[in-house]
């Protein structure tokens, strides 16, 4: 079966599309990755509907623009892998969040949860006359979990191993991790979003570049500054980093407030991109440290997402996890780049032959369920 995944994460950078042949659990061959940035404009408008008061005028034109946009990030990748749109089995798509609320708050006397992503399913489908499944989320939130992280499931299906202890971390927006005990089943998975990834990144350096820079390349910017202890410390004492898995973060946590925040104290923000850039390794290591290393042994860890190729991200990551050996998951034959959105194929197609794929141990659901909503 031939799948396209299609993801656009927290970072609101863009869509990534990655094309597969599988064949089954495990056996998968990539044949194409592609990667397309939101235009300043389209960015700049789903940036104003995220965790943000807006008008659901606004909402409902995004959700079918996302589509069109979807769609044609589609045809590209098949361009690219030399496909007509007529082999694709399946699209798989992600869609765009635009809030998250894992955890139930009361309203009109309920305790909810919820989450929303946009991009009309429907009209995918349409534009390439391939079924589609979308919507992954809110199923997991109505058999009682927090809606994510749903790649464990994954995870555990590309890196367990029947010796080592194993933790794949993803760098998008928000870092999330899976630690895979050695000979694991898939009841044994911890996983849970340790913090920010690159969303707190990216916005310091959006505004200190004035945009002319998304993400800091290669660390540079970090480089130019100093990490300040003190507000490290003093952002680390966030219950978020205390509380147990299951749980979950997300632009409601880590978004235009937090950066508010930041700035607030007056600091460089050479020196602020340096902290954050530091918050985010120490973020994960406090995770691995107080959840995962008392119940297993962490000999490797494993990175995907944008942050992956951030060497000063990698060098904090080595110098608070001593000992555990730290590689991209390219080297276990998974490109980093295109992780999620290969995930994203894998869960698509779990839901296309109506096999579950939430990971109950990972996001607090009651029972494993079918994810996501099929346009045939």
């Amino acid at each position: 079966m031939t799948v396209a995944g299609v993801m656009s994460g927290t970072s609101l950078d863009g869509v990534d599309v990655a094309i597969i042949d599988l064949r089954g659990p495990g056996r998968w061959t990539l044949r194409s990755f592609s990667s397309t940035p939101y235009p300043p404009r389209l960015r700049a408008a789903l940036l104003a509907v995220s965790n943000a008061p807006t008008h659901t005028a606004e909402i409902a034109r995004l959700h079918f623009l996302l589509g069109e946009v979807y769609a044609d990030a589609v045809r590209k990748a098949c361009r690219k892998a030399g496909l007509g749109l007529r082999q694709l089995d399946l699209i798989a798509c992600h869609g765009q969040t635009i809030f998250h609320q894992g955890d139930p708050v009361r309203f009109l006397g309920r305790p909810i949860a919820s989450t929303l992503q946009i991009g009309e399913p429907c009209v995918i489908a349409e534009r390439t006359g391939v079924p589609v499944v979308a919507d992954f989320r809110p199923r997991d939130i109505a058999a009682g979990g927090k809606g994510a992280p749903l790649v464990p499931f994954v995870d555990y299906w590309l890196f367990r191993h029947p010796r080592r202890g194993r933790v794949a971390l993803n760098l998008g927006g928000i870092a999330n991790l899976t630690a895979l005990p050695p000979g694991a089943t898939l009841q044994d998975v911890i996983a849970f979003d340790t913090g920010p990834g690159n969303m707190v990144i990216d916005a310091l350096v959006r505004e200190h570049t004035q945009g002319r820079m998304s993400y800091d390349r290669d660390g540079r910017l970090a480089g130019q500054g100093r990490v300040d202890r003190q507000l490290l410390s003093e952002l680390l004492q966030d219950p978020f980093y205390r509380r147990r898995p299951p749980k979950t973060a997300g632009r409601e946590q880590y978004g235009r407030e937090f950066v508010a925040r930041l700035r607030a104290t007056g600091r460089s923000m050479t020196d602020l991109i340096a902290t954050a850039t530091a918050l985010t390794a120490a973020a994960v290591a406090i995770g691995i440290d107080r959840y995962v290393r008392p119940r297993m042994p962490v000999d490797e860890l494993i990175l995907s997402g944008g942050g992956a190729f951030n060497p000063r991200i990698r060098a904090h990551l080595a110098a608070w996890l001593p000992g555990t050996a730290i590689a991209l998951s390219d080297d276990y034959g998974v490109p980093a780049a295109a992780k999620e959105a290969v995930a994203f194929a894998i869960l698509g197609y779990e839901t296309w032959r109506r096999r579950p794929s939430n990971v109950p141990s990972a996001t607090g659901a009651h029972r494993a369920v079918v994810l996501g909503k099929i346009v045939p």
